[in-house]
């Protein structure tokens, strides 16, 4: 049986039942853009933040193994500027290894409270260590910890595997002696070759506005399609 609002009464919903239509008074036009996406990104991630949206900086990152066989997961963007954006793995994770073996990577930010989304795809670099030095350093002493006792990406047999592994590396540095990074664990930077602003309209009609590099000194801005 079927309610008002197109979803099956009972245990079952309809995906293609839900729909929402966008509001038309957020229309995104050549003339609103900075002139490169650091600034138009700088832009509407302060929108998010002042919005109150939880997790702003919450992003899908997608990899690919060698074969091309694709991966997705939701991480914390830790940093950004004009080469680009910052996350922080361990490299042994399934993101790292896929993203150094195969280095390229797309970025999504889902602000749907606010009818926008971003998506990036650009190549993947290692950041220096020094930058994971500093970064790790900011981090609650409990996160520091846990990234020398998580093996992440790896099968583990139970749960007390993961808690006796964050014990064990406890007792060992104490609670005064500085933790380290691990050297297995650092930043990746996704370089843009693309960064596409997407802001929501009636009827499907979004607005896509897509910055591509076209050399090292500038940024080629085109609408797409919705």
């Amino acid at each position: 049986m079927t309610g008002d609002d197109g979803r099956v009464t009972g245990d079952t919903v309809r995906p293609a039942a839900l729909r929402r239509d966008y509001s038309v008074d957020r229309g995104l036009d050549r003339a609103d853009l900075a002139p490169d996406w650091y600034t138009q990104f700088d832009r509407w991630f302060a929108d998010a933040v002042a919005a109150g949206l939880p997790e702003p900086n919450a992003m899908v990152v997608a990899t690919a193994d060698a074969a091309g066989r694709p991966s997705g997961r939701t991480v914390l963007l830790k940093g950004y500027d004009e080469r680009g954006l910052v996350f922080f793995t361990n490299y042994g994770s399934r993101k790292g290894t896929e993203a150094l073996a195969n280095p390229y990577a797309s970025l999504v930010f889902p602000w749907f409270p606010m009818q926008r989304q971003v998506v990036v795809v650009g190549s993947v670099e290692p950041v220096d260590r020094a930058e994971t030095e500093t970064y790790f350093a900011s981090r609650p002493r409990g996160s520091r910890l846990g990234a020398w006792a998580s093996p992440q990406s790896r099968v583990l047999p139970d749960r007390e595997t993961l808690d006796a592994g964050y014990r064990a590396v406890a007792e060992r540095f104490g609670e005064q002696t500085p933790i380290p990074p691990p050297p297995h664990w650092g930043g990746l930077r996704v370089v843009p070759e693309t960064v596409e602003f997407w802001q929501g309209q009636a009827s499907r009609l979004h607005d896509r506005l897509r910055y591509r590099r076209a050399d090292e000194q500038g940024w080629i801005i085109e609408r797409l399609a919705p």
